[in-house]
């Protein structure tokens, strides 16, 4: 590791910013869009959209179903070492397309960037960069969704180093992803073998008893909505969870949840709290590790004895469909507690949910670990982008023709701000870099 941190450092003087635009006159750089529609993507066949490309990997419910369509190749054909960019609602997000998915069909969301391999593995590194998302922000149209074009991407201009320095990045992201990856796997397993103990127990004969939710629960509807949330929350916070939030979650342990807001705004749940909502597709669960208020959409559930716990939430998981129709509104999204409360579970004697509590509890443990174990890979992550801005300093608007240079003022895009030190004082990264740019 210390001789690729040497590699970094020692490109840094290289760095020189330019664009797709640009380097189309140098390299070989083909870009493109997908050109089906986003409902082709619930086809049986082998569709690439948006709603896949996550985290850095094209991801499928189906990914062991689907195989490539018959049709002839077109040029929204993936292949592999492509760069697959999503073009509408998250925008710039990416990912590099693998031998599993090459021959996959791109739809409208998607913008296809095909280059050489050190480009197109830099282009993802950097389109996660603060610089790199606020000059997006900037660009992003929002007539019905979020929306950034292909034209906007090819001009976007981006600081190019040394293929060494390339390398040694793309090496490190791919690590923490790794790791990232074989965590959370864990982490899912642990949960579902707990799904399964609960499940034969469930339906061990002779049959359990059943009980109201009322009875062995106390939900709690949320109230406001994310729009009503300060921009700027006062001391102390906490985390505030909002119906997305709980869609697709990998894992149900949650270490931080993506908004925050007062601590007296509404009422406060203590971590270990059921937060359930409802989409049409069922029920989404998540245990906060943080203390935390629901938003509107959003119940929240706690027993009424804490070693009732993990039976609980292993049992509404299991109810997922009945809970759905519970549920009204468009798609299944509007729960309310008055609705849960009515909900019938099995619940069987004292000493066996006692004795479930103590078995899925050190499974439950181990995954609250590993979720922790994601964070601070992330942190990390979040750091070396923070570092490649930096580094980066202040990129100028490149221009493809000399004479173009006088007919407009050149934009620049600044490395945003970093977090202050504990002793209050900026990195020396940062202000070597502002030294340079003054």
């Amino acid at each position: 590791m210390e001789a690729n941190a040497n590699q970094v450092s020692s490109g840094k003087a290289a760095w020189q910013t330019t664009s797709i635009e640009i380097e189309r006159t140098r390299r070989d750089i083909y870009t493109t869009s997908g050109y089906l529609d986003e409902a082709a993507a619930d086809q049986p066949e082998g569709v690439v959209s948006s709603t896949f490309v996550q985290d850095g990997k094209i991801l499928s419910p189906r990914v062991n179903e689907c195989r490539p369509g018959d049709s002839a190749p077109s040029r929204a054909t993936l292949r592999e070492g492509d760069l697959a960019v999503v073009l509408v609602r998250r925008v710039g997000d990416s990912a590099l397309v693998t031998a599993e998915h090459a021959g996959w069909t791109a739809t409208r969301s998607i913008g296809i960037i095909r280059a050489e391999p050190d480009i197109a593995r830099w282009l993802r590194i950097w389109l996660q960069t603060p610089t790199a998302k606020a000059r997006i922000d900037e660009d992003v149209t929002a007539h019905v969704e979020p929306t950034i074009s292909l034209d906007t991407l090819r001009r976007m201009p981006f600081p190019l180093p040394p293929p060494d320095v390339i390398t040694a990045y793309h090496r490190a992201f791919g690590l923490i992803e790794e790791m990232s990856s074989l965590y959370q796997a864990t982490a899912r397993k642990a949960v579902e073998l707990a799904d399964a103990l609960h499940d034969s127990r469930a339906s061990s004969a002779p049959p359990w008893e059943t009980q109201s939710l009322a009875k062995v629960a106390k939900p709690k509807t949320g109230k406001g909505a994310e729009r009503s949330l300060p921009p700027l929350a006062t001391e102390p916070t906490i985390d505030v969870v909002a119906p997305r939030d709980l869609y697709n979650l990998p894992v149900p342990h949650v270490q931080k949840f993506r908004l925050s807001g007062s601590a007296s705004a509404g009422e406060v749940h203590p971590p270990g709290t059921l937060m359930l909502s409802t989409r049409s597709d069922g029920a989404h669960i998540a245990v906060p590790c943080r203390p935390a208020t629901p938003l509107r959409g959003v119940v929240a559930v706690r027993p009424i004895e804490v070693e009732d716990g993990w039976w609980l939430f292993h049992e509404l998981r299991s109810r997922s469909g009945d809970i759905t129709r519970l549920a009204q509104g468009q798609n299944g999204r509007e729960i309310s507690a008055g609705a849960l409360k009515r909900l019938e579970v099995t619940w069987p004697d004292r000493c066996t949910r006692a004795d479930f509590h103590r078995t899925a509890e050190p499974l439950h443990a181990m995954a609250r670990f590993l979720v922790s174990k994601i964070t601070t890979l992330h942190a990390l992550r979040d750091t070396l982008l923070r570092d490649i801005a930096a580094k980066a300093g202040v990129l100028r608007e490149p221009t493809a023709e000399p004479d173009e240079r006088g007919s407009h003022a050149p934009r620049l895009t600044e490395v945003p701000a970093p977090r202050e030190s504990r002793t209050g004082r900026e990195p020396a990264w940062f202000l070597e870099n502002r030294r340079g740019h003054e």
